[in-house]
């Protein structure tokens, strides 16, 4: 890379839809917690990349004692979380310099794959701003307002993943506009600041920890690989 690389981890997260006291962030996930699983993913990659990790204040002390528990030597810069994820992001952004390249990620997909990272890194780069996409696979259905539905061309539609790569001027100018609840993320916002948006393909296994069910999906994916 010939330019700095950061990503912005978002890990604040209160797990709500996974139930219990922990949030699903620090759940453990076959001896590891999930956020130290996708730290570990970006710490493994073959060009260094600066981490801002991104958590609730409560939650802070709770990282620092797993960072001594695994002997972590590698620091990631911690900053608190805001009252949405658009705040929260907007905070780590004060850490990144211009003239950079920013991912931001989901702080409970740890199975994203380096050759992955890489590819939107060397596509940010080219283009300014890169996301992976899926296809569903699925057949789908739009919800009307009185109630029914109307069969839609899967094909038109794709799934949005992170991390999402870009040149950190075009980010850190995006942030500057106000909140909108429409900002559903890093995409949005940069997108509504007037930039473009590239596509990549992402990974079926690159999966979004956020229910029971995706917690079992998990173990069954760290069995096979």
């Amino acid at each position: 890379m010939s330019k700095k690389c950061f990503v912005v981890i978002v890990a604040g997260g209160s797990g709500v839809r996974m139930g219990g006291d922990i949030p699903k962030q620090f759940l453990d996930l076959e001896g590891k917690p999930i956020l130290l699983r996708t730290v570990e993913a970006f710490l493994k990659l073959p060009f260094s990349v600066e981490i801002i990790l991104v958590l609730p204040s409560d939650c802070i002390e709770m990282w620092e004692q797993i960072c001594k528990q695994e002997d972590m030597h590698r620091e990631c810069k911690i900053v608190q979380g805001g009252i949405t994820r658009f705040h929260s992001v907007k905070n780590a952004l004060k850490y990144v310099p211009e003239g950079a390249l920013v991912a931001v990620h989901d702080g409970v997909r740890p199975f994203v794959p380096a050759e992955m990272i890489c590819s939107l890194f060397n596509k940010a780069e080219e283009c300014g701003a890169v996301i992976p996409v899926i296809h569903p696979i699925d057949s789908m259905r739009h919800l009307t307002p009185d109630g029914s539905s109307i069969h839609i061309k899967r094909e038109e539609y794709v799934f949005i993943q992170t991390p999402q790569v870009f040149d950190s001027n075009i980010i850190l100018n995006a942030y500057n506009q106000p909140y909108s609840p429409f900002f559903t993320d890093d995409a949005s916002v940069v997108e509504k600041a007037g930039h473009s948006i590239s596509l990549a393909e992402g990974s079926h296994l690159n999966i979004k920890i956020t229910t029971k069910e995706d917690l079992v999906l998990a173990k069954a994916i760290l069995s096979v690989f």
